[in-house]
């Protein structure tokens, strides 16, 4: 884990999504008209540079990162969205941090430390104290979500021979190994985690003569990882989880097209997969009964309680989805980017503005549908996207 992926997370709302181009078909489609809904934009600034990305937030605070005054290192802040007051959160020690999601009062992000290392954190924005989880004997860790008190990633393993999942609990401090499907030496790591207990994430399996990876299900509860398997194909990956759904991505390893990428989603209570086709292939996300994903040109939505996609239909660009929550999925449309949010219920589009210039894109949303994300503030002669800042977009009315 290095420097350079902080820097490239918190200066993702500014970058143009680089997006790998799909075709074929999935499910039943439902095209829409888009209808715009008015949203308030409010610049939240800087920690004293001139650069600023917002990545989550909640109904409290939104989380990103931020150039320091120089332009020479980004560290992670907390908007705190009563106040309007942008809390710089320091690091582990070293040069850098950014944030990935807040809940509540704690903060989840990595770190680099005073040795170069890039270790996971937990922030509590209670009691203003940075927690570095630490890692498993390695040098590295990374976190990817929080659900109640525990929260998920990836720690590297002694002599950094290898990486494990582990989920670590924010009120005893226990960081838990979750192992591998291939045993102590192979390589997993968690992405995402469900009412406090269902983990998952992906993992290398031992089979001859390779090792393949497949998604797994870890329960806090019993302590078990499951092989989620992949669907009578060569290999899987798990991209999300959201109440009794995981959702990813599976190769098919079968003529004609042995490198064929479809998307799945896993009910854990049934156990049952199912195939969501190859429009669903691309940052796969799912929130209650709702997938989103792209297959690198059209983004998509799926009703998995009735197999109905749906596209979001926000012109003849290609579309990224970076997230939904409740009803809203957010992500970005090009040419541009241009930052939009898509209600499911109305099936309505909205692009975003920006404060000022023209380029934006949208990382996440709360329940009451306030997106976060990074926008152009200036406009000039010269270049009309010269400055980016982290943004909170609101539903007018809200």
């Amino acid at each position: 884990m290095t420097l350079t992926r902080l820097r490239a997370c918190a200066t993702a709302g500014a970058a143009l999504a680089a997006l790998t181009l799909g075709s074929g078909q999935a499910l039943a489609a439902t095209p829409h008209a888009p209808h715009p809904r008015p949203y308030t934009v409010v610049d939240l600034g800087t920690l004293g540079g001139t650069i600023s990305s917002g990545i989550a937030l909640d109904a409290a605070t939104v989380v990103g990162s931020s150039t320091l005054p120089g332009n020479t290192d980004f560290h992670a802040f907390a908007y705190d969205r009563a106040t309007r007051t942008m809390t710089d959160l320091g690091t582990l020690g070293g040069t850098s941090s950014s944030t990935v999601a807040v809940q509540g009062r704690y903060v989840i992000g990595d770190s680099t430390t005073a040795d170069g290392d890039e270790h996971a954190f937990v922030h509590d924005l209670r009691t203003h104290r940075m927690t570095d989880l630490g890692t498993f004997g390695g040098t590295g860790s990374h976190v990817n979500a929080i659900s109640g008190d525990t929260v998920v990633g990836s720690a590297r393993t002694t002599g950094n021979q290898g990486e494990h999942a582990f989920a670590y609990d924010v009120r005893t401090g226990l960081m838990t190994d979750l192992g591998s499907l291939a045993g102590p030496s192979g390589v997993s790591s968690a992405a995402g985690i469900s009412q406090g207990r269902f983990i998952t994430g992906t993992s290398d399996v031992s089979t001859a003569p390779d090792t393949t990876q497949h998604a797994f299900l870890y329960d806090l509860r019993t302590h078990r990882m499951t092989d989620l398997g992949a669907n009578g194909g060569a290999s899987s990956q798990a991209t999300a989880i959201s109440g009794n759904t995981v959702v990813g991505i599976s190769r098919t390893g079968s003529a004609p097209a042995p490198d064929a990428v479809h998307g799945f989603a896993y009910d854990i209570r049934s156990r049952a997969w199912t195939d969501l086709g190859d429009h669903m292939i691309a940052h796969l996300q799912v929130s209650g009964h709702t997938a989103a994903g792209t297959d690198g040109h059209t983004a998509y939505t799926v009703d998995l309680s009735t197999g109905i996609r749906t596209p979001l239909g926000l012109g003849q660009g290609s579309t990224g989805v970076n997230g939904i929550t409740g009803r809203v999925v957010v992500g970005e449309t090009n040419p541009g980017p241009l930052a939009f949010a898509y209600r499911t219920d109305t099936r309505s589009s909205t692009l975003l503005p920006a404060p000022g210039g023209l380029y934006s894109t949208a990382s996440s949303a709360d329940e009451q549908g306030a997106v976060a994300g990074t926008a152009a503030t200036t406009t000039d002669p010269d270049t009309v996207n010269s400055s980016y800042h982290a943004v909170l977009w609101t539903p007018r009315g809200h």
